[in-house]
């Protein structure tokens, strides 16, 4: 699974790969065999270690003592970027990798089945939601595996994935994100009950999404209505 991982990372050969959470170094270990530049970001200060005992005087390998979330990514671009990212942080991280834009293709990411589902959803789906739409404004998502439990020690109590996001050159407003973001905050409510008192002086009347929710809605119909209404 870590060389299928790393096969992803570097299909395009990069010249240099950001790496998320290292840890000891099991991935690493392949990233750096392609020949690239790995740019490794650790906050744990005991990995760290681990990192500088296991690859002492490889030049090609930089090590980063920093919080991922505190990081720039875009400042080694181009660059692959690989992450084994925890669990109840995600959504920041993606964040931060989405923030460097076009600095980083692609990323491939090992993470909680649950939020890859989430992430590449299509609408009218149980998993479509503000997680889908933020994404794939900004990303095509390909899942290129299921992990199980049993390949992580000690196992987890979830399964994970690993998601491959292909990132745009185009950023979506951050008014549209917001948009989004309203629509979608109570997922069982009509566009119109969810959205209404945030746009007063629209005629709900002449909007036929008004009494659909925003799941029902494709991507391109959500920029339709928030054009309309902005």
């Amino acid at each position: 699974m870590l060389e299928r991982i790393a096969s992803e990372v570097c299909a395009a050969k990069p010249e240099t790969i950001v790496e998320i959470g290292p840890g000891q170094g099991a991935l690493t270990e392949l990233l750096l065999a392609s020949g690239a530049d790995v740019h490794a970001v650790e906050l744990d200060p005991l990995m760290i270690a681990a990192l500088q005992r296991r690859f002492p005087g490889r030049p090609r390998l930089h090590v980063h003592h920093t919080d991922v979330l505190d990081a720039n990514l875009a400042q080694w671009g181009p660059a692959a970027l690989a992450g084994n990212l925890p669990y109840y942080i995600t959504s920041p991280i993606l964040e931060r990798i989405f923030a460097a834009g076009a600095a980083i293709q692609p990323a491939v990411l090992l993470i909680q089945k649950e939020v890859a589902d989430r992430l590449g959803a299509a609408p009218s789906s149980r998993d479509y939601g503000y997680l889908s739409v933020t994404t794939q404004t900004r990303a095509a998502v390909e899942i290129v595996m299921k992990v199980p439990p049993g390949a992580f020690r000690p196992p987890p109590k979830v399964d994970s994935a690993v998601v491959r996001l292909t990132l745009s050159n185009q950023q979506p407003a951050q008014s549209f994100l917001d948009f989004v973001s309203l629509a979608f905050k109570q997922k069982r409510k009509t566009l119109r009950n969810n959205l209404q008192h945030v746009y007063p002086g629209a005629d709900w009347s002449k909007l036929p999404e008004r009494g659909l929710r925003a799941e029902q809605l494709s991507i391109a119909q959500l920029q339709l209505l928030h054009a309309k209404l902005s």
